[in-house]
């Protein structure tokens, strides 16, 4: 048994092709979605066309919250501007879909909820042996943070997919997972970028808003 995890998506198709040709490389059909489907990059109808076109199971992060509830960020300017124009250009299924997507999924003895178990949709988790022992079970993802990695605190395992629209780790390339039943392994692709940033081009976006794609960086 095999199944695929990936997260913060934030409109980018062309990261969420190649991750999932990568997937389907792999043999692998059930994926799920730790989040942010939207936000950011222009092409989120075909984002989340493709995830409901799979039925992979997704839950919400805070990007799908402010998308759906209609709120803002309360913590950077850049986030707001691009949701002025998202809103301009998504479809009402679509703003339907998120809606009525969960804060928590359990799955395969997994937990997976967007930020953390404090804050299911915004929390930044920093993973310890003394976070995880206040939570009951044996397997935990989350997204939010857009760092990969794979930790373990004695018999519990937490794993992080990284983002696949916006790496914040310092590695541009598009990032998830793979769940085997017991172990997570972590997995890169690279991704043609040229088509994200012509479209935020065109859609009337500087630099300012993509270029931390290419170097696997925050939004500065």
């Amino acid at each position: 048994m095999k199944l695929a995890i990936i997260s913060d998506i934030h409109g980018n198709y062309e990261a969420l092709k190649s991750v999932l040709a990568a997937i389907d490389g792999q043999g692998i059909s059930d994926i799920y979605c730790a989040g942010d489907v939207v936000g950011f990059y222009s092409q989120v109808n075909e984002c989340c066309d493709e995830l409901r076109r799979r039925k992979v199971q997704t839950v919400m992060g805070n990007h799908d919250w402010y998308m759906a509830s209609g709120g803002f960020c309360a913590r950077g300017k850049a986030v707001n501007d691009c949701l002025r124009y998202l809103r301009t250009v998504i479809r009402p299924d679509n703003i339907s879909w998120l809606r009525g997507l969960p804060v928590q999924l359990f799955f395969e003895q997994i937990q997976m909820v967007h930020g953390g178990w404090s804050d299911p949709i915004d929390e930044y988790l920093i993973p310890s042996a003394e976070y995880f022992d206040r939570i009951e079970g044996r397997f935990f993802v989350s997204g939010h943070r857009h760092i990969q990695s794979v930790e373990r605190f004695g018999d519990k395992l937490y794993c992080n997919p990284g983002s696949v629209g916006q790496p914040r780790d310092n590695d541009p390339r598009a990032a998830f997972a793979v769940f085997d039943g017991s172990e997570f392994t972590l997995h890169r692709v690279d991704y043609n970028m040229q088509p994200v940033f012509d479209l935020m081009d065109a859609a009337g976006f500087s630099d300012y808003y993509y270029r931390c794609l290419m170097n696997g960086t925050k939004i500065q």
